[in-house]
């Protein structure tokens, strides 16, 4: 995967394949400690304790299209290959949450990419989920959480092609307030 946010994109997809109603995203770039810190946090069925422990094996899949499954492998890999780390935590039945932590500075660190087409992809085409995108560089934040949104849009949906202009906008607005470099 070229950029972070295509991972953002790929394990966001295997929360929804795991039945999550509400995903959040949150990174935290602290430029003074020189980190990227991404976390996404769903309510899916979450994983047993050996799945856990083996989900960065490519050979290691709940799939049963195919047999490897490499989304968090090479998410892990593109984190070690910058200084960092990934850290997973689930239980059957509850929450995963996904810590991955990057050195910013470092040469290899994968750039963020387009993450506002990454959530507009994720909230357009699952209009019923709840997204939750928190982006803070140093004391800096910009969120947007789409069950804010809904309350507010009663019974628009979320995909409607209004919705998604306004949402896009705020987004690109929001995160170049803050100064986020996609590339």
């Amino acid at each position: 995967m070229e950029d972070i946010s295509l991972h953002i994109l790929d394990i966001a997809e295997n929360a929804l394949k795991a039945a999550a109603t509400r995903i959040e995203i949150r990174i935290d770039e602290d430029l003074g400690q020189d980190l990227l810190k991404l976390q996404i946090i769903d309510n899916g069925r979450g994983m047993d304790e050996d799945m856990v422990k083996s989900v960065t094996d490519p050979f290691v899949t709940s799939r049963t299209e195919r047999r490897i499954g490499l989304g968090l492998p090479l998410l892990a890999e593109a984190a070690n290959m910058s200084g960092g780390n990934i850290r997973i935590n689930s239980l059957p039945g509850t929450k995963t949450t996904i810590d991955v932590t990057f050195v910013h500075s470092n040469i290899d660190r994968k750039p963020l990419g387009d993450i506002g087409k990454t959530l507009i992809m994720l909230i357009s085409g699952n209009p019923e989920i709840d997204f939750k995108y928190c982006h803070r560089i140093n004391s800096n934040e910009y969120c947007l959480d789409t069950m804010a949104l809904k309350e507010h849009l009663q019974e628009v949906p979320m995909n409607h092609p209004e919705v998604i202009k306004l949402i896009r906008e705020d987004i690109n607005q929001g995160l170049n307030e803050l100064g986020v470099v996609f590339y």
